[in-house]
């Protein structure tokens, strides 16, 4: 039987086999990218991915390079409702031969702002615990949850993470109680890392995408993009998704080298009671509002220092037009029948995107991108977390700490070459 020379043996001891679960519509393609890229050594030895949707065919948006991460050898794609049980349990099951799973990215939970509260619960909470309860079973070295800003900040900030963040409605509700039900998993290597606003090259989903994507059709009608929230200086803290990714195995590689209880001396967290006393027979393992429960947790955003006036500015500003802001009494009187005037204002939106697809040379005829502006996407959001404490304990050092026009421009030009993103010459 051959061998491997020692220099491999050694590699493959320090490279550790992850398991990435959910987040395939989120933020789990460039942390795939980042553990098994296209180009370049990888830093795994093995790395399954496991999610509800089709790859082959996709049931939802991949981009142009995650299909070539799938392609490698020592990467694993594993179609999975996650909602059950003997799944779950089945998804932690290596192939043959190939050693157990050392470390779990959960970056499951429904990202739909709209969705009813029970669906949040078995999505978002139910799904979670599983994960979580099968992680502790195998003793895994690090389980690092990925939380989505799902919070209001005060607007006097930033803030750091020992602060009684409030979650922002249904879904930060539940989102925030998935932290809670697995800081009470006895045995489970849990780090968490809350970001803030993602975007980034094929970041497909919220809101920072969709705004990038109404300052081009405001580009194209050369008109200037405008909000009801003068003056703006509303901080929305961003992070780029190489970001995202090179935290999480940051996190990972620190909780791996530490275990629980140091990373609780230095790191934890009391993730507070944010729920309504009646739902405690209604979700399985959720703690009482009592029992107080506590994880290690990281903020994690860039040093942009991002405020909606900022964003706005430098999004606007590479389609070669300019963010304002309504007057007074047209943004109250917008704000207070808001639910009847976002069909009027997406009007607008849809019909000059789909002119651009149209006109686009050559035409866009598939994109998961859209004008299309919700009233959640239209309300004011204050996000305001510190990044201090990741960079403190952890030593993490920002891969791109600035929201650039040249950031942004990348990423229009890495949706413009795969055919998402109209191509208009004047």
């Amino acid at each position: 039987m051959s061998q491997k020379p020692p220099n491999a043996i050694i590699l493959d001891h320090f490279r550790p086999s992850p398991s990435l679960v959910g987040g395939l519509n989120t933020c789990s393609r460039p942390l795939a990218s980042l553990l098994a890229p296209v180009n370049g050594e990888a830093l795994v030895s093995n790395l399954r991915i496991v999610d509800k949707y089709s790859v082959e065919p996709p049931t939802t948006y991949l981009g142009s390079e995650f299909p070539q991460v799938l392609a490698k050898d020592h990467v694993e794609y594993k179609q999975a409702n996650l909602t059950v049980p003997q799944i779950v349990s089945s998804a932690f099951d290596p192939p043959d031969g190939q050693e157990p799973y050392s470390i779990v990215f959960d970056l499951t939970g429904d990202v739909a702002h709209d969705r009813p509260e029970k669906v949040q619960i078995n999505h978002t909470c139910n799904v979670t615990r599983l994960i979580g309860e099968e992680a502790a079973r195998r003793n895994v070295k690090a389980y690092v949850r990925l939380q989505q800003p799902w919070y209001e900040s005060p607007e006097k900030g930033p803030h750091d993470e020992r602060e009684d963040a409030k979650p922002y409605g249904v879904i930060g509700t539940w989102w925030h109680e998935s932290l809670r039900i697995l800081g009470t998993i006895e045995g489970l290597n849990l780090v968490v890392l809350r970001i803030g606003l993602v975007y980034g090259p094929y970041i497909d989903f919220g809101l920072l995408t969709n705004v990038l994507t109404v300052a081009a059709v405001y580009g194209h009608l050369k008109k200037p993009m405008k909000s009801l929230w003068s003056p703006g200086n509303n901080a929305m803290n961003t992070v780029h998704s190489d970001d995202v990714a090179s935290g999480l195995w940051a996190a990972a590689e620190w909780m791996s080298r530490v275990g629980r209880a140091e990373a609780l001396k230095v790191a934890g967290e009391e993730i507070y009671w944010r729920n309504d006393k009646n739902k405690l027979r209604e979700v399985t393992g959720m703690p009482p509002p009592e029992k107080k429960i506590f994880a290690p947790l990281f903020n994690l955003t860039d040093d942009n220092g991002t405020t909606l006036d900022k964003a706005g500015k430098t999004m606007t500003g590479i389609f070669g037009t300019t963010f304002e802001y309504h007057n007074f009494v047209t943004s109250a009187m917008i704000r207070f029948r808001l639910e009847d005037v976002v069909e009027e204002i997406n009007e607008t939106h849809v019909s000059a995107w789909t002119e651009m697809l149209t006109k686009s040379n050559p035409p866009v005829t598939k994109t998961p991108l859209n004008g299309y502006m919700t009233t959640f996407l239209l309300s004011k959001h204050t996000i305001a977390f510190s990044n201090k404490k990741i960079q403190r304990v952890i030593g993490y050092q920002l891969k791109r700490p600035y929201m650039t026009s040249e950031v942004l421009n990348e990423i229009v030009d890495k949706w413009k070459a795969e055919g998402s993103w109209p191509t208009i010459r004047s």
